[in-house]
Parts: C-alpha cells; structure tokens; sequence
C-alpha cells in the first residue's frame, strides 16, 4: 500500500472517470496515477469540492484512470484492490494519520469512532476522529465507511447512509 506519493501540484491536469457500480456512479479525480478525490456521483463538481480550493487541479478533463480497474475489482469480490492505490489528501498532521489507519482497518472487520479514536492514540478524540473521516476526499480508497458509531449504528456518509450500507454488507459478505 502506498500512502505517501510525490504528485503534480494544483497546476497540474487531472483526469476524471465515472464508471457504474452496484452501488450508483462513482467518479474519480486523478493525477499521474494518484487518486486526488472520489466518490459515488457523476457529477464532477461535486468530486472538486470536496478538495480544499489549493488542491484542486488547475484542469480536469474526461479520460481513463488507473483507479477504475480497482474499483471493478473491488465490485468483483477483491476487497483489497483499493488499497494498492496511490492516494494524496492535503490535511493536517491528524488529518494524515487519520487517512493513513482508515486504510489499514481490515474489510469486514468496522470500528467504532471510539476504537478509530484510540487507534489514532487518542480515544478521548472521538470528535476529530469523526472530522478525519468527514474530510476524507478519497472515498473507498481511504475506507472511511468502515467507522461506525458505537453500538453499531451507521453514523454519517458523505455520499449517503445507504451506500455505507452496501459497503458494508458486501464486506461482511466477502469476509463472510
């Protein structure tokens, strides 16, 4: 997995692809083979804001990215596709580490936003643990789905409770 890439600056071309999923369009911004932003929309404005206004590409156009054959091969059953796919969010110190243990939270295995807190070593820090995964850009590359509230209700989703849902479902099935 790699969490840590040099990438072009907001000057740079990014591309953007939607592709179909069960679980609705899902459209992702990249550059050189890293994922800037992503998540279940086809509308590429959306997929712009949810990145910080100095991180965003000076130009985007439509083509084919590296991360499409991730997405399909995560939709196909290999949950851990997604993982080996270069990933760069601007983001505080927090922010960071935060993005960094969301992707290591094994499929099918959810925490809580108490045991994402404590895995962040702070389990008082239920707040900006919850905060690392609403600023999340990449989603389901940097897995944030996988935090629930405790008792194991879904919490927040940027891109809606039910594709949680789905996501969810499908790891556990996967797992099974």
């Amino acid at each position: 997995m790699t969490d840590t890439v040099d990438v072009p600056t907001a000057t740079d071309t990014a591309l953007i692809e939607t592709v179909a999923t069960p679980d609705g369009s899902f459209t992702i911004l990249e550059a050189h083979g890293v994922v800037l932003a992503s998540g279940w929309t086809s509308d590429p404005a959306a997929i712009l804001d949810r990145l910080r206004p100095a991180a965003r590409p000076a130009r985007v156009v439509d083509g084919r990215t590296d991360a499409a054959a991730a997405v399909a091969a995560y939709y196909a059953g290999d949950l851990a596709a997604i993982g080996a796919v270069p990933v760069r969010q601007p983001g505080t110190v927090l922010q960071s580490a935060g993005w960094e243990a969301l992707r290591r939270i094994t499929p099918g295995e959810p925490l809580t936003y108490t045991g994402f807190a404590a895995a962040l070593g702070s389990p008082g820090a239920v707040r900006a643990a919850a905060s690392v995964c609403a600023r999340n850009a990449a989603a389901l590359f940097v897995p944030c789905h996988r935090v629930l509230r405790t008792g194991g209700a879904l919490g927040g989703f940027a891109w809606g409770v039910e594709v949680k849902r789905s996501l969810l479902a499908r790891e556990a099935r996967v797992r099974g």
